[in-house]
Protein backbone atom coordinates (compact mmCIF):
# COMPACT_ATOMS: atom_id res chain seq x y z
CA UNK A 1 0.00 0.00 0.00
CA UNK A 2 0.62 3.73 -1.02
CA UNK A 3 2.81 5.66 2.09
CA UNK A 4 0.97 9.01 1.21
CA UNK A 5 -0.71 10.87 3.81
CA UNK A 6 -4.16 9.51 4.58
CA UNK A 7 -5.20 13.13 5.37
CA UNK A 8 -5.13 14.07 1.70
CA UNK A 9 -8.29 15.75 0.31
CA UNK A 10 -10.01 12.44 -1.37
CA UNK A 11 -9.52 12.89 -5.31
CA UNK A 12 -12.80 13.89 -7.04
CA UNK A 13 -13.13 11.44 -10.15
CA UNK A 14 -15.42 11.99 -12.76
CA UNK A 15 -16.36 8.62 -14.69
CA UNK A 16 -18.53 9.23 -18.34
CA UNK A 17 -20.42 6.36 -18.83
CA UNK A 18 -22.00 3.94 -16.74
CA UNK A 19 -21.10 0.64 -18.50
CA UNK A 20 -19.18 -2.79 -17.43
CA UNK A 21 -15.79 -1.19 -17.29
CA UNK A 22 -17.25 3.03 -16.05
CA UNK A 23 -18.86 1.20 -13.08
CA UNK A 24 -15.76 -1.38 -12.35
CA UNK A 25 -13.82 1.53 -12.52
CA UNK A 26 -15.98 3.94 -10.17
CA UNK A 27 -15.70 0.87 -7.38
CA UNK A 28 -12.44 0.34 -7.35
CA UNK A 29 -11.94 3.92 -6.84
CA UNK A 30 -14.47 4.61 -4.27
CA UNK A 31 -12.47 1.83 -2.28
CA UNK A 32 -9.56 4.11 -2.20
CA UNK A 33 -11.70 6.99 -0.58
CA UNK A 34 -12.55 8.99 -3.39
CA UNK A 35 -15.59 10.87 -4.36
CA UNK A 36 -16.93 9.21 -7.39
CA UNK A 37 -19.35 10.57 -9.59
CA UNK A 38 -20.51 8.94 -12.66
CA UNK A 39 -22.02 10.42 -15.72
CA UNK A 40 -24.36 8.67 -18.03
CA UNK A 41 -26.20 10.18 -20.89
CA UNK A 42 -29.09 7.75 -20.83
CA UNK A 43 -32.23 8.43 -19.10
CA UNK A 44 -32.91 5.20 -17.83
CA UNK A 45 -29.81 3.03 -18.01
CA UNK A 46 -30.30 -0.16 -18.83
CA UNK A 47 -27.75 -2.92 -20.16
CA UNK A 48 -29.38 -3.71 -23.90
CA UNK A 49 -27.85 -6.38 -25.79
CA UNK A 50 -27.76 -10.28 -24.23
CA UNK A 51 -24.83 -12.13 -22.89
CA UNK A 52 -20.90 -12.33 -22.36
CA UNK A 53 -18.31 -14.20 -21.02
CA UNK A 54 -16.77 -12.97 -18.09
CA UNK A 55 -12.98 -14.80 -17.91
CA UNK A 56 -10.98 -15.44 -14.73
CA UNK A 57 -9.43 -12.57 -15.23
CA UNK A 58 -11.84 -10.45 -15.06
CA UNK A 59 -13.69 -12.49 -12.40
CA UNK A 60 -10.19 -11.93 -10.08
CA UNK A 61 -10.45 -8.15 -10.07
CA UNK A 62 -14.23 -8.37 -9.29
CA UNK A 63 -13.42 -10.70 -6.52
CA UNK A 64 -10.59 -8.55 -5.21
CA UNK A 65 -12.76 -5.17 -5.02
CA UNK A 66 -14.97 -6.70 -1.91
CA UNK A 67 -18.53 -7.92 -1.80
CA UNK A 68 -18.77 -9.26 -5.01
CA UNK A 69 -21.76 -12.08 -4.51
CA UNK A 70 -21.22 -14.32 -7.78
CA UNK A 71 -24.35 -15.81 -7.12
CA UNK A 72 -25.92 -12.67 -8.28
CA UNK A 73 -23.94 -13.44 -11.66
CA UNK A 74 -25.97 -16.41 -12.47
CA UNK A 75 -23.71 -17.60 -14.54
CA UNK A 76 -23.27 -20.63 -16.63
CA UNK A 77 -19.45 -21.67 -17.02
CA UNK A 78 -17.81 -22.43 -20.37
CA UNK A 79 -16.42 -25.34 -21.30
CA UNK A 80 -15.18 -25.03 -24.43
CA UNK A 81 -17.01 -24.72 -27.72
CA UNK A 82 -19.01 -27.00 -29.79
CA UNK A 83 -19.41 -26.97 -33.59
CA UNK A 84 -22.03 -28.27 -36.19
CA UNK A 85 -22.71 -28.52 -39.14
CA UNK A 86 -25.36 -26.27 -40.40
CA UNK A 87 -27.19 -28.18 -43.33
CA UNK A 88 -26.51 -31.94 -41.29
CA UNK A 89 -26.75 -31.47 -37.89
CA UNK A 90 -23.75 -33.51 -36.60
CA UNK A 91 -21.18 -32.30 -34.17
CA UNK A 92 -18.12 -31.75 -36.42
CA UNK A 93 -15.86 -30.95 -32.71
CA UNK A 94 -15.83 -30.30 -29.34
CA UNK A 95 -13.12 -28.84 -27.92
CA UNK A 96 -12.66 -28.32 -24.27
CA UNK A 97 -10.48 -25.56 -22.74
CA UNK A 98 -6.72 -26.84 -22.43
CA UNK A 99 -5.00 -24.79 -19.48
CA UNK A 100 -6.01 -25.99 -15.93
CA UNK A 101 -7.19 -22.55 -14.26
CA UNK A 102 -10.16 -23.10 -16.96
CA UNK A 103 -11.21 -25.97 -15.19
CA UNK A 104 -11.31 -24.73 -12.12
CA UNK A 105 -12.11 -20.76 -12.63
CA UNK A 106 -14.09 -21.00 -15.70
CA UNK A 107 -15.55 -18.24 -18.16
CA UNK A 108 -18.55 -17.66 -16.91
CA UNK A 109 -21.58 -17.01 -19.28
CA UNK A 110 -23.58 -14.16 -17.70
CA UNK A 111 -26.47 -12.32 -18.99
CA UNK A 112 -25.71 -8.60 -19.16
CA UNK A 113 -28.38 -7.17 -17.24
CA UNK A 114 -27.69 -9.65 -14.26
CA UNK A 115 -23.38 -8.41 -14.55
CA UNK A 116 -24.85 -4.36 -14.44
CA UNK A 117 -27.11 -5.20 -11.72
CA UNK A 118 -24.27 -6.78 -9.59
CA UNK A 119 -21.53 -4.12 -10.40
CA UNK A 120 -24.51 -1.33 -10.13
CA UNK A 121 -24.71 -2.85 -6.39
CA UNK A 122 -21.11 -2.75 -5.74
CA UNK A 123 -21.01 0.72 -6.66
CA UNK A 124 -23.55 2.28 -5.15
CA UNK A 125 -24.85 0.11 -2.08
CA UNK A 126 -23.04 -0.37 1.19
CA UNK A 127 -19.54 -0.63 1.14
CA UNK A 128 -15.93 0.41 1.76
CA UNK A 129 -15.52 3.95 0.68
CA UNK A 130 -17.97 7.16 -0.51
CA UNK A 131 -21.03 5.10 -2.31
CA UNK A 132 -20.61 6.36 -5.44
CA UNK A 133 -22.96 9.08 -7.55
CA UNK A 134 -24.47 8.60 -10.43
CA UNK A 135 -25.96 10.85 -12.72
CA UNK A 136 -28.54 9.95 -14.83
CA UNK A 137 -29.29 11.75 -18.15
CA UNK A 138 -26.37 13.81 -18.41
CA UNK A 139 -24.22 13.79 -21.74
CA UNK A 140 -20.74 15.24 -21.73
CA UNK A 141 -20.47 17.59 -25.07
CA UNK A 142 -17.22 18.86 -23.60
CA UNK A 143 -14.33 18.11 -21.99
CA UNK A 144 -10.97 19.74 -21.21
CA UNK A 145 -8.53 17.10 -20.03
CA UNK A 146 -5.38 19.32 -19.05
CA UNK A 147 -7.69 21.19 -15.99
CA UNK A 148 -9.95 18.04 -15.38
CA UNK A 149 -13.47 20.13 -16.81
CA UNK A 150 -16.46 18.71 -18.04
CA UNK A 151 -19.22 20.00 -19.72
CA UNK A 152 -22.95 18.76 -19.67
CA UNK A 153 -25.82 19.46 -22.24
CA UNK A 154 -27.49 21.54 -19.61
CA UNK A 155 -24.46 23.36 -19.60
CA UNK A 156 -23.24 22.42 -16.24
CA UNK A 157 -19.36 22.37 -15.17
CA UNK A 158 -17.63 20.03 -13.25
CA UNK A 159 -14.48 20.23 -11.66
CA UNK A 160 -12.31 16.77 -11.20
CA UNK A 161 -8.93 15.85 -10.36
CA UNK A 162 -9.24 12.41 -12.63
CA UNK A 163 -11.86 12.52 -15.60
CA UNK A 164 -11.92 8.55 -16.79
CA UNK A 165 -13.55 7.63 -20.14
CA UNK A 166 -15.87 5.00 -20.11
CA UNK A 167 -18.30 6.23 -22.50
CA UNK A 168 -18.03 3.38 -25.43
CA UNK A 169 -17.07 3.16 -28.63
CA UNK A 170 -18.07 6.64 -29.99
CA UNK A 171 -16.73 8.21 -26.78
CA UNK A 172 -16.26 11.86 -26.26
CA UNK A 173 -13.54 11.87 -24.10
CA UNK A 174 -11.50 9.89 -26.65
CA UNK A 175 -11.79 12.58 -29.09
CA UNK A 176 -10.81 14.65 -26.22
CA UNK A 177 -7.74 12.95 -25.42
CA UNK A 178 -6.64 12.17 -29.25
CA UNK A 179 -7.19 15.82 -30.32
CA UNK A 180 -9.51 14.14 -33.74
CA UNK A 181 -12.53 11.92 -33.86
CA UNK A 182 -11.34 7.88 -34.38
CA UNK A 183 -13.85 6.66 -36.25
CA UNK A 184 -14.28 2.43 -35.27
CA UNK A 185 -13.90 -0.14 -38.10
CA UNK A 186 -16.86 -2.04 -39.17
CA UNK A 187 -15.99 -6.38 -39.43
CA UNK A 188 -18.96 -7.76 -39.66
CA UNK A 189 -22.89 -7.36 -37.99
CA UNK A 190 -24.47 -10.03 -35.47
CA UNK A 191 -28.21 -10.44 -34.80
CA UNK A 192 -29.05 -10.99 -31.57
CA UNK A 193 -31.71 -12.08 -28.89
CA UNK A 194 -32.30 -13.75 -25.46
CA UNK A 195 -34.56 -17.01 -26.14
CA UNK A 196 -36.15 -18.36 -22.58
CA UNK A 197 -35.82 -21.79 -22.57
CA UNK A 198 -39.39 -22.97 -21.09
CA UNK A 199 -40.95 -21.92 -23.83
CA UNK A 200 -39.77 -24.04 -26.37
CA UNK A 201 -41.57 -27.48 -26.89
CA UNK A 202 -40.36 -30.76 -25.54
CA UNK A 203 -37.83 -32.27 -27.77
CA UNK A 204 -37.06 -28.80 -29.60
CA UNK A 205 -33.88 -28.57 -27.59
CA UNK A 206 -32.72 -32.38 -27.33
CA UNK A 207 -29.84 -31.61 -29.98
CA UNK A 208 -28.39 -29.61 -27.07
CA UNK A 209 -28.95 -31.78 -24.02
CA UNK A 210 -26.72 -34.75 -26.02
CA UNK A 211 -23.76 -32.70 -25.54
CA UNK A 212 -21.99 -33.71 -22.75
CA UNK A 213 -20.48 -29.61 -22.05
CA UNK A 214 -21.86 -26.58 -21.06
CA UNK A 215 -20.19 -24.20 -24.01
CA UNK A 216 -21.03 -21.71 -26.86
CA UNK A 217 -22.93 -24.04 -29.95
CA UNK A 218 -22.08 -22.64 -33.03
CA UNK A 219 -23.72 -23.74 -35.92
CA UNK A 220 -21.53 -23.12 -39.58
CA UNK A 221 -22.95 -23.54 -43.21
CA UNK A 222 -19.99 -25.29 -45.22
CA UNK A 223 -20.00 -23.07 -48.13
CA UNK A 224 -20.69 -19.60 -49.13
CA UNK A 225 -20.29 -16.15 -47.51
CA UNK A 226 -18.84 -16.48 -44.13
CA UNK A 227 -21.61 -16.35 -41.37
CA UNK A 228 -22.63 -18.58 -38.34
CA UNK A 229 -25.20 -18.59 -35.64
CA UNK A 230 -23.98 -19.26 -31.90
CA UNK A 231 -26.31 -19.94 -28.52
CA UNK A 232 -25.16 -20.38 -25.52
CA UNK A 233 -26.81 -20.96 -21.88
CA UNK A 234 -27.13 -18.05 -19.11
CA UNK A 235 -28.94 -16.93 -15.81
CA UNK A 236 -28.66 -20.22 -14.68
CA UNK A 237 -29.03 -21.58 -17.77
CA UNK A 238 -32.90 -20.83 -17.91
CA UNK A 239 -31.90 -18.39 -21.10
CA UNK A 240 -30.47 -19.01 -24.19
CA UNK A 241 -28.10 -16.18 -26.15
CA UNK A 242 -28.44 -16.53 -29.43
CA UNK A 243 -26.29 -14.63 -31.86
CA UNK A 244 -25.97 -14.88 -35.57
CA UNK A 245 -23.10 -13.38 -37.29
CA UNK A 246 -22.18 -12.41 -40.62
CA UNK A 247 -20.75 -10.14 -43.82
CA UNK A 248 -22.90 -7.34 -44.19
CA UNK A 249 -21.57 -5.16 -47.00
CA UNK A 250 -24.23 -2.83 -46.42
CA UNK A 251 -23.60 -2.02 -43.34
CA UNK A 252 -22.25 1.38 -43.81
CA UNK A 253 -25.40 2.37 -45.95
CA UNK A 254 -27.05 5.31 -44.82
CA UNK A 255 -30.01 3.79 -45.30
CA UNK A 256 -28.64 0.46 -42.65
CA UNK A 257 -31.64 -0.80 -40.45
CA UNK A 258 -30.51 -1.87 -36.96
CA UNK A 259 -33.08 -4.95 -37.48
CA UNK A 260 -34.10 -7.91 -39.18
CA UNK A 261 -37.41 -10.03 -39.11
CA UNK A 262 -37.00 -14.43 -39.23
CA UNK A 263 -36.93 -14.03 -43.13
CA UNK A 264 -33.85 -12.14 -43.18
CA UNK A 265 -32.04 -14.40 -40.66
CA UNK A 266 -33.37 -17.50 -42.62
CA UNK A 267 -32.22 -16.12 -45.98
CA UNK A 268 -28.63 -16.39 -44.84
CA UNK A 269 -29.08 -20.11 -43.92
CA UNK A 270 -31.30 -22.23 -46.93
CA UNK A 271 -30.26 -25.26 -45.90
CA UNK A 272 -30.45 -25.13 -42.22
CA UNK A 273 -30.93 -28.84 -40.71
CA UNK A 274 -34.44 -28.87 -39.24
CA UNK A 275 -33.21 -29.72 -35.92
CA UNK A 276 -32.14 -26.26 -35.53
CA UNK A 277 -35.39 -24.26 -36.94
CA UNK A 278 -36.97 -24.09 -33.16
CA UNK A 279 -34.32 -21.66 -32.92
CA UNK A 280 -35.32 -19.02 -35.86
CA UNK A 281 -38.55 -19.96 -34.56
CA UNK A 282 -38.37 -18.81 -30.90
CA UNK A 283 -36.96 -15.18 -32.08
CA UNK A 284 -39.40 -12.24 -32.12
CA UNK A 285 -40.84 -10.68 -34.45
CA UNK A 286 -37.95 -8.52 -34.71
CA UNK A 287 -34.59 -9.44 -34.25
CA UNK A 288 -32.07 -6.66 -33.34
CA UNK A 289 -29.00 -6.01 -35.34
CA UNK A 290 -25.49 -4.87 -34.21
CA UNK A 291 -22.65 -3.87 -36.02
CA UNK A 292 -19.29 -5.48 -34.90
CA UNK A 293 -16.76 -2.69 -34.56
CA UNK A 294 -13.42 -2.46 -33.43
CA UNK A 295 -10.65 0.21 -32.72
CA UNK A 296 -7.16 0.73 -34.58
CA UNK A 297 -4.77 0.92 -32.02
CA UNK A 298 -4.79 4.32 -30.92
CA UNK A 299 -1.12 6.42 -30.36
CA UNK A 300 -2.47 6.94 -26.52
CA UNK A 301 -4.97 6.28 -23.85
CA UNK A 302 -3.98 9.12 -21.77
CA UNK A 303 -3.71 12.88 -21.50
CA UNK A 304 -3.50 15.61 -18.69
CA UNK A 305 -5.98 14.58 -16.14
CA UNK A 306 -8.05 11.90 -18.70
CA UNK A 307 -7.81 8.39 -19.35
CA UNK A 308 -9.56 5.90 -21.25
CA UNK A 309 -11.29 2.53 -20.54
CA UNK A 310 -13.20 -0.29 -21.98
CA UNK A 311 -14.38 0.42 -25.51
CA UNK A 312 -13.65 3.69 -25.15
CA UNK A 313 -9.62 2.71 -25.47
CA UNK A 314 -9.49 -1.00 -27.20
CA UNK A 315 -13.18 -2.05 -28.91
CA UNK A 316 -12.30 -5.26 -30.15
CA UNK A 317 -13.85 -8.33 -31.99
CA UNK A 318 -14.80 -11.01 -29.45
CA UNK A 319 -12.88 -14.14 -30.23
CA UNK A 320 -10.28 -13.60 -27.14
CA UNK A 321 -13.18 -13.95 -24.86
CA UNK A 322 -11.69 -10.79 -23.51
CA UNK A 323 -14.02 -7.79 -24.19
CA UNK A 324 -15.49 -7.67 -20.27
CA UNK A 325 -12.03 -8.74 -19.20
CA UNK A 326 -9.91 -5.94 -20.52
CA UNK A 327 -12.77 -3.50 -19.03
CA UNK A 328 -12.77 -4.94 -15.74
CA UNK A 329 -8.77 -5.19 -15.59
CA UNK A 330 -9.05 -1.37 -15.73
CA UNK A 331 -10.58 -0.99 -12.34
CA UNK A 332 -7.69 -2.84 -10.37
CA UNK A 333 -4.82 -0.95 -12.69
CA UNK A 334 -6.49 2.21 -11.77
CA UNK A 335 -6.37 1.27 -8.07
CA UNK A 336 -3.32 0.48 -7.85
CA UNK A 337 -1.79 3.40 -9.30
CA UNK A 338 -4.39 5.83 -7.49
CA UNK A 339 -4.01 4.63 -4.09
CA UNK A 340 -5.78 6.45 -1.04
CA UNK A 341 -4.12 9.40 -0.13
CA UNK A 342 -3.23 10.67 -3.30
CA UNK A 343 -2.93 14.35 -4.00
CA UNK A 344 -4.64 16.12 -6.97
CA UNK A 345 -0.84 17.19 -8.05
CA UNK A 346 -0.05 13.92 -8.54
CA UNK A 347 -3.02 12.60 -10.68
CA UNK A 348 -1.09 13.95 -14.37
CA UNK A 349 1.89 11.69 -13.88
CA UNK A 350 -0.36 8.89 -12.26
CA UNK A 351 -2.88 9.31 -15.52
CA UNK A 352 0.37 8.94 -17.84
CA UNK A 353 1.37 5.37 -15.86
CA UNK A 354 -1.63 4.03 -16.87
CA UNK A 355 -0.73 3.52 -20.44
CA UNK A 356 1.16 0.20 -18.45
CA UNK A 357 -2.03 -1.46 -19.84
CA UNK A 358 -1.94 -0.03 -23.28
CA UNK A 359 0.46 -3.08 -24.48
CA UNK A 360 -2.37 -6.29 -23.62
CA UNK A 361 -5.36 -3.98 -24.92
CA UNK A 362 -3.34 -3.19 -28.13
CA UNK A 363 -2.42 -6.60 -28.63
CA UNK A 364 -6.30 -7.42 -27.99
CA UNK A 365 -7.41 -5.34 -30.58
CA UNK A 366 -5.18 -6.61 -33.03
CA UNK A 367 -5.19 -10.17 -32.50
CA UNK A 368 -8.63 -10.62 -32.20
CA UNK A 369 -8.53 -9.27 -36.31
CA UNK A 370 -6.72 -11.79 -37.20
CA UNK A 371 -8.76 -14.81 -35.26
CA UNK A 372 -11.36 -13.52 -37.58
CA UNK A 373 -9.19 -12.63 -40.96
CA UNK A 374 -6.29 -15.16 -41.21
CA UNK A 375 -7.83 -18.79 -41.67
CA UNK A 376 -4.52 -20.47 -40.34
CA UNK A 377 -5.22 -17.86 -36.83
CA UNK A 378 -8.97 -18.87 -36.63
CA UNK A 379 -9.73 -20.92 -33.50
CA UNK A 380 -6.22 -20.08 -32.42
CA UNK A 381 -7.87 -19.61 -28.43
CA UNK A 382 -9.05 -22.68 -28.23
CA UNK A 383 -6.03 -24.63 -30.11
CA UNK A 384 -3.29 -23.01 -27.97
CA UNK A 385 -2.70 -23.06 -24.27
CA UNK A 386 -0.10 -20.22 -24.40
CA UNK A 387 -2.57 -18.12 -25.72
CA UNK A 388 -5.13 -19.52 -23.11
CA UNK A 389 -2.57 -18.48 -20.60
CA UNK A 390 -1.48 -14.80 -21.97
CA UNK A 391 -5.33 -14.30 -21.93
CA UNK A 392 -6.99 -16.60 -18.49
CA UNK A 393 -4.17 -15.89 -16.29
CA UNK A 394 -2.49 -12.44 -16.37
CA UNK A 395 -2.84 -10.37 -13.21
CA UNK A 396 -3.32 -6.65 -13.86
CA UNK A 397 -3.27 -6.49 -9.91
CA UNK A 398 -0.17 -7.47 -9.59
CA UNK A 399 1.59 -5.51 -12.67
CA UNK A 400 0.19 -2.04 -11.86
CA UNK A 401 1.58 -2.32 -8.05
CA UNK A 402 4.74 -3.66 -8.80
CA UNK A 403 4.56 -1.13 -11.38
CA UNK A 404 3.93 1.87 -8.67
CA UNK A 405 6.34 0.58 -6.65
CA UNK A 406 9.12 1.14 -8.88
CA UNK A 407 8.00 4.01 -10.19
CA UNK A 408 6.68 5.95 -7.61
CA UNK A 409 7.64 4.42 -4.35
CA UNK A 410 11.18 4.34 -5.05
CA UNK A 411 11.40 7.59 -6.26
CA UNK A 412 10.00 9.05 -3.25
Amino acid sequence: MSQEQEHTTPLTVSIVGAGIAGLTAATALRRNGFTVHVYEADEHKVEVGTALGVPPNGVRVLESLGGLDKANLHGVPNQGQVMFNASTGAVFKTVEWLLPLLKTNPILLVHRSDLYAELERLALGPGEGPPVVLHLASKIVDCDVEKGVLTLDNGQIVQSDLIVGADGINSTIRTHILGYKERAQTMACVYRAVLEVDKFAQGDLAWLEEISITAPYTIFPTSGPRRMITVYPCHDGTLLNFICAFEDPLQDDPNWVPSGTHADIEALFPDLHEKFKPLLAALPDVVMKWRLRQLPVLPTWVRGRALLVGDAAHASLPFLQQGSGLAIEAGAALRALFPKGTKSADVPARVAAYELCKPRGDFVVTESVQQMVVPEKRGEIFRSVEMQAKMMEYDIAQVAEEFYREKFLKAD
